[in-house]
């Protein structure tokens, strides 16, 4: 079970940097207790691609706090660019494990026996799969032996919906970085456009909630549990990666028209496909709504109340458009987490906060490090744990892929 050069490399850097960013805090037990965390992973795994990896990322951090950007990147680092930060290693990272996939399935299609392994987090968009195999453990006892990384993946998601709203959307999803920058490209070619009239964009957003609602019945309900066992034994089950992949690189006609005009309403309206079509984002918004932390605006201190001046700058700032400068407390499944309206806040210091029911506030570093723990440690333990990696043998895939358009449900 020897995780890949890019998982063990994405993994090293966040946690050794979030530690780094503990440390520069001066919440010195939690980089060692992080640190410490880290070194018995490594201990247990006694793999010679972690060892290789994780050192050379603490190196890199440990080298960018001795360098002159180490203050503006560890003590002083501004919460936006904390979050752009993110999002474009991750996508970075998936970017290099697209390609090692694609140069994995061309082997495969070819009867050769790939000389790069296949990166398990792939199986990350797999969530029917995922939520087949979380449920088969759950109700018979049963593990997927074939794609445990999307059940780890899907649990990663919905439980960082759970503890800290939608972030993994405003500080981690790929998809959600492109649709930034097709809306920017959208800012050059279309300078006219408007937003969606409020009466369309209350009935498009239903969408995605349709389309998770769709989900939940395939996962929860469409199996019988008696046939689940069976089911992550068969064959399109095991291809189930092979065949989503199919459906990118051979799109149809219909899949086509389809991404062409996604792409049109994401340089249209900012984050369309997060805030109208993503069943993803449609289940993680339902559980933010009892995350314990919300966006919670100090009116004493807010410049409309304190002062009164018509300021909006923290809701012009909101890719959501949600109205934060007429609320208290920001109780919306369309949150992201992205902390936009903090940093656009004159008194952001006092009049805007990421805070828990208590009051205490939770700082951009504090997010990143809660989200980075929740997002890589614990895929890093269910490696060690034995349920990360696939155990299908490449030369079943060889046979499958040969048959992959006749195979079904």
């Amino acid at each position: 079970m020897i995780m890949t050069i890019i998982e063990a490399l994405t993994i090293g850097l966040g946690l050794s940097y979030a530690a780094a960013l503990l440390h520069a805090s001066q919440h010195h037990y939690g980089a060692l207790t992080l640190m410490s965390t880290l070194a018995a992973a490594l201990l247990i795994a006694n793999q010679a691609t972690l060892w290789l990896t994780v050192t050379l990322a603490i190196t890199l951090v440990a080298a960018l706090h001795r360098s002159r950007w180490g203050e503006n990147w560890l003590t002083q680092v501004d919460p936006q660019r904390l979050r752009v930060l993110c999002q474009h290693t991750l996508a970075l990272s998936m970017l290099v494990v697209a390609a090692q996939y694609g140069i994995h399935l061309w082997f495969l299609g070819q009867g050769l026996t790939p000389p790069l392994p296949r990166p398990d987090v792939v199986d990350a968009f797999l969530p029917i799969a995922g939520g087949l195999g979380l449920r088969g453990a759950i109700e018979t006892g049963h593990l997927d032996h074939h794609h445990p990384a999307a059940m780890v993946m899907l649990t990663v998601v919905l439980l960082g919906g759970l503890l800290f709203k939608r972030a993994f959307c405003g500080w981690v999803c790929p998809l959600g970085l492109a649709g930034e920058y097709l809306h920017r490209l959208g800012d050059r070619l279309l300078p006219a456009r408007r937003n969606v009239p409020p009466r369309l964009d209350g009935p498009l957003r239903m969408i995605k909630y349709v389309l998770a609602s769709a989900l939940v019945y395939v996962v929860a309900l469409a199996l019988p549990t008696m046939a689940l066992p069976g089911y992550l034994k068969s064959s399109y089950h095991i291809m189930a990666d092979v065949k989503m992949a199919q459906f990118f690189v051979e799109p149809g006609t219909l899949t086509l028209l389809m991404g062409t005009g996604l792409i049109v309403a994401s340089m249209w309206r900012r984050q369309a496909f997060c805030r109208y079509l993503c069943p993803y984002g449609a289940l993680m918004g339902l559980l933010s709504l009892l995350s314990p932390l919300k966006i919670q605006r100090q009116s004493d201190h807010c410049l409309i109340n304190s002062k009164g001046l018509a300021c909006d700058k923290c809701s012009r700032a909101c890719p959501a458009g949600i109205a934060v400068h007429q609320q208290t407390r920001i109780h919306s499944d369309e949150c992201q987490a992205c902390l936009r309206c903090i940093s656009a806040c004159p008194k952001r210091a006092q009049a805007l906060a990421l805070s828990l029911p208590n009051q205490r506030k939770v700082s951009a570093n504090g997010l990143f490090v809660l989200l980075v723990i929740t997002l890589l440690l614990l895929p890093l333990i269910a490696h060690l744990a034995g349920t990360w990696h696939s155990e299908t043998d490449p030369l079943i895939r060889i046979q499958l892929i040969q048959m992959l358009d006749s195979l079904g449900m």
